[in-house]
Formats: structure tokens, sequence, C-alpha cells
């Protein structure tokens, strides 16, 4: 025993035996560290174009002496109020403002009423005690994150074009009391209000994400699982548990036909897995989830498309290949998701990676079937095309790069001297 102790003491000692782990588990550390952290610290100050409707439903002929109604110029003063290109103000009709709320288009809505102007008047000179309202929407569909930002942005700009609008009405109202004055330098109220609600049971609008968060899990793990259970099996790799240790005997077969064999696996346990995850979530957990069929085909298509990916991975870059495909599918993934932070507020950088990343693609479609009544138009449609290319690009590279070794003779089970 104390021989052994001995050995392992002189064996850390060889600095060429620390080389290779440390290099690798220090840039692990620091790429992860720079690609989570880099992507939730400061949203506000990486918001690019975060779209809300804008309605101006006030049709009000314009007060006496001014070009526009009251509508018109608080819209504009809204638009005009906000910084750059922080925002996408999308001026829309009412109904077009409800239709991309229950599409998941727009993260909320700020609606001016109609008789807007007849409100303002009735406040100018005296007729009315109270301010006039102008309402925000939310969007709790597409998380609580950002439908809280679009949220505290619309009551910002609501306020500041109120007090843009005060300026000119007490220019022109007639003079009253203090208190009316005052009323009229801060004239409009501001009121927030679900603009497409949600179930009880969706985590705040989180649990679409969480859902394609197992989708993806599974098919990651599982992949990884099966691919190492396969080389244990046919003699490729050793099977440890505890303390036990075994090598079977090597199975001549192919690496093309090994990644056939993982393949069909994957395919077969992903229904397993994706059952027990809806029957977990759904039937256990109570998570509200409509159109239940559609989900269950979807996910299993989507945790399918990233356990092939993984196979293929594995397959062309033996070892090394689980850890490429943690960060194809989880570490790149996540922060470029849109589902926890919105892409508008994160770097561009993120924003890039959204375009492809696998997790951005599957988490629109979840949250499509599951809050979106699964319109095509919320992100569906999108999903199933990357899913299509997902699954193509991984047979096409996976079975590529197996040919080619086997071609070239490159056969695992070729014994190997120490």
């Amino acid at each position: 025993m104390a021989s052994t102790g001995a050995r392992a003491v002189v064996l850390a000692r060889h600095a060429k035996l620390w080389l290779v782990p440390s290099i690798m588990c220090g840039l692990v550390a620091v790429v992860l560290s720079l690609l989570y952290m880099g992507g939730i610290l400061n949203p506000t100050g990486h918001l690019h174009r975060l779209p809300i409707a804008l309605v101006n439903g006030d049709h009000s002929p314009p007060l006496p002496g001014q070009p526009q109604n009251v509508g018109v110029q608080v819209s504009r003063a809204i638009v005009a109020g906000t910084p750059g290109s922080t925002v996408d103000w999308r001026q829309v009709t009412g109904d077009e403002a409800q239709d991309q709320l229950s599409s998941g288009k727009v993260y909320g809505a700020l609606i001016v009423p109609e008789g807007f102007t007849s409100s303002v008047a009735a406040l100018a000179t005296g007729k009315a005690a109270q301010r006039p309202t102008v309402t925000v929407l939310t969007n709790p569909g597409l998380g609580s994150l950002g439908s809280s930002i679009a949220a505290q942005i619309s009551q910002n700009a609501a306020h500041q074009a109120s007090l843009a609008i005060g300026q000119q009405l007490t220019a022109v109202a007639p003079s009253g009391t203090a208190a009316g004055r005052l009323l009229l330098q801060d004239p409009l109220a501001v009121t927030t209000q679900v603009g497409h609600p949600i179930g009880s049971h969706s985590g705040l609008g989180l649990s679409a994400f969480y859902y394609t968060l197992l989708a993806v899990l599974t098919g990651f793990v599982g992949g990884n699982i099966i691919h190492n259970g396969v080389d244990g099996a046919l003699g490729y790799g050793d099977t440890e548990f505890g303390p036990w240790h075994t090598r079977r005997p090597t199975v001549p077969i192919n690496r093309t036909q090994t990644l056939l064999l993982k393949m069909i696996m994957t395919a077969g346990i992903t229904l397993l897995t994706t059952t027990l995850v809806m029957i977990c979530a759904i039937l256990i957990l109570g998570m509200d989830a409509p159109h239940q069929a559609l989900l269950w085909v979807f996910s299993y298509c989507a945790s399918l498309a990233v356990g092939l990916g993984v196979q293929a991975i594995n397959a062309a870059l033996g070892g090394i290949g689980q850890l490429v495909s943690m960060f194809v599918f989880i570490a790149l993934a996540l922060p470029s998701s849109g589902a926890t932070v919105p892409l508008q507020a994160v770097p561009g950088f993120y924003r890039f990676l959204g375009t492809f990343e696998p997790m951005r693609q599957l988490s629109d479609g979840i949250r499509a079937i599951v809050f979106f009544d699964a319109r095509s138009d919320a992100g569906l449609t999108r999903a199933w095309i990357m899913i299509a290319v997902g699954i193509v690009l991984a047979l096409a590279f996976g079975f590529a790069m197996t040919r080619y070794y086997d071609r070239k003779g490159l056969h695992r089970w070729t014994p190997q001297p120490d």
C-alpha cells in the first residue's frame, strides 16, 4: 500500500502529466465563464431593436391650434424619445398588436386608447379630474425577463411623452387651481395588463425553455451513454462499475456499421426518454401543455436531432468528440437560446450564434406549441426546418467521416501496442 502511494506521488511530480489536463480544464473554465456571464450581466445595456407594438387608437380631431391630435403626438414622442436602436416600435392597429402578441412576435404593447385627445382636452379645460390612461400590455409567454424589460421601457416612454405633452398643455391651458396645473404637467396615467395570458403552471413563461433544455439534455446525455455503452459492448472501450473492470473481446465491425448501430439505438431509446419527460413534466408535475401529441412529436424529433449530432461528432473526432458536442449543443447553445434573456438584449456575438445554434430553434418551436397555440408564424415552422437540417447534417457528416476512415483502413479493431 505504501509503495502504491509512493508510486502515485512520484508520478504526480511529472510536469508533463499535468500539462494537457490543466490546459484543457483551464480553457473550459475560461470559455464557459465568458460565455455564460457575458450574455446576462447587462441586458438593458445591450438592447438592440427589442420588438414592442405601439398602437394609436385615437382618431379624435386635434386640439385647437394643434396640427395632430394628442394620440399622434404621444406616439411620435415615444418613438423619438427612445435612444438609438434599442427598441423596434412597431406602429400597428389594435388587432395587429393582439395578433403579434399571440404569435410571440412582440414582447409587449403600448396602447393609446380611442378618444384620448378628448380626454386630454377635458383635463386641460378642468372638466375632468382624472388623467387619461395609456395601457401597457405584457407578453409573459416570451419569458418573464423579456416581458418585464418591454413593460419597463413602455412605462418609461409613456412617462416621458406625458411630460412632453404636459409642457404644451400648461402653455395653452387657462389658469386654474395649483392642483389642476400640477396635474397638467404630467397628464397621462399608465396601467399594465397581461396582453397574452399563459397558464399558472408555466413557470412565469420559463416552462417552455426548461422543457427544451430537457429535450436537448436527454439527446446529448443519451447519445453519449449509447456511444460509450456500444463501444464497451463491442470491445472498443473499457467497462467499469466501481471496482469492477471488464474489457470484452473485440467484435470486428467497421466504423460505418458501428455508427449505424449507435444511430439506430439513439432513435429507439429517444422514444423512451421523450415519453418519460412528458409523463414527468405534464402528468406528474402538471405543466400547462396544450397540443400534447404535437409536443411529443416535436420533442422526439428535437432530441433525436441532438442525439444523432452527438453520434456523428463522436464518430468523427473520437474521445474529444464528447467535449466538442458539449460546446455545440450546451455551452454555446444556452446563452444564445434567447429563452431566458432575449436575443435583443445580449451582445451581437450571441445574436449571431442564435441564427444557427440548435437550442434557440428548438426553444422557439416548443414555446410556440406551449404558449402560442402551435402557430407556424410563432417560430414553429422555422424550428421544424432547422430540425430537418440538423438531422441531414448529422447523417451526412457522420457517415462521410466514417466511410472515409474505413476506406483509409483506419479500423478500430486493430490491436495497438502500449
